[in-house]
């Protein structure tokens, strides 16, 4: 039986309160996190987000509460909001993991979450005036297995990429495969263009299954531009014309240099446009 008190940076807390209960999150990373863009009060793509975060529960053997819908986290989120005053952009996240009890090996298989916000002080996506600079992290690479297309609570190979692009004055740094293949950055989906064709790393390549990417690519299949979803090399990214990033918070970040490669960015500012159009119609309806 866990011991009442725990000692947190020298001061004794009470274990019994609340989420703080032996966080299971904590202490073994068991659970999955989404990371959701707020506009103008609206989640949007929630319903694509619950999607990914209740596949992932399944497959970490997670019960699923059946108010987990769309309209009770949209009602949540409109609560945190607004008691934290925050009037049009917003950077949520929700966090779900497995309630106390055991150690490796759970006694119980229902869950708690939080949720936390941060303001943004752009309503719509907007691009990074300074492309990024770029490098392949070599170091740790991902395995591919059922759970890399989820956001779970073990991050320690984005962290370690971030310090490595830090450390060497880079921007990003993009995260490699077991099978040496880019898959990502060290925080969103990467995606090469050449000759106006889109080109992305597939799901069974490993790379995260990105809600952002998700509507990259139907946005620009819907525009007639062509998109592959297949095994991305370093030697692509010498031949391409532009490469991007996209995630849910940032939508699209344009990539100036990797190496000695430097690019455009005009096909990125087409779908940027087309992705705050999108983004528009969805939060007026």
């Amino acid at each position: 039986m866990q011991g009442k008190f725990a000692i947190f940076n020298g001061t004794l807390f009470n274990t019994q309160e609340g989420w703080l209960q032996a966080n299971r999150s904590f202490h073994y990373g068991d659970g999955l996190f989404e990371t959701i863009r707020v506009f103008n009060g609206k989640a949007v793509f929630l319903g694509y987000h619950l999607s990914r975060l209740t596949e992932g529960m399944k497959i970490l053997q997670l019960q699923i509460p059946q108010y987990f819908t769309t309209e009770y986290f949209q009602n949540k989120i409109t609560e945190l909001i607004e008691k934290n005053n925050i009037k049009e952009g917003a950077r949520i996240r929700l966090t779900v993991f497995r309630n106390n009890g055991g150690y490796y090996s759970p006694t119980e298989n229902e869950v708690s979450y939080t949720l936390e916000s941060n303001a943004l002080p752009n309503l719509y996506f907007s691009l990074n005036e300074d492309g990024l600079i770029v490098d392949l992290y070599t170091d740790i690479k991902k395995q591919i297995n059922k759970l890399s297309i989820y956001k779970t609570c073990n991050s320690l190979l984005y962290i370690m990429a971030a310090l490595w692009a830090k450390q060497n004055k880079l921007t990003d740094a993009l995260v490699l495969n077991d099978k040496g293949n880019i898959i990502e950055s060290s925080h969103s989906n990467i995606f090469v263009v050449s000759n106006g064709v889109l080109y992305t790393p597939s799901l069974t390549d490993g790379c995260l299954a990105g809600i952002q990417r998700m509507q990259v690519i139907n946005l620009a299949l819907q525009n007639k531009i062509k998109v592959y979803e297949c095994s991305i090399t370093p030697q692509n990214l010498l031949v391409a014309d532009e490469v991007f990033l996209s995630n849910a918070i940032q939508g699209i970040q344009w990539i100036q240099s990797y190496r000695q490669k430097h690019y455009v960015n005009t096909v990125t500012k087409n779908i940027l446009a087309l992705m705050n159009d999108f983004i528009k119609q969805t939060i007026e309806k």
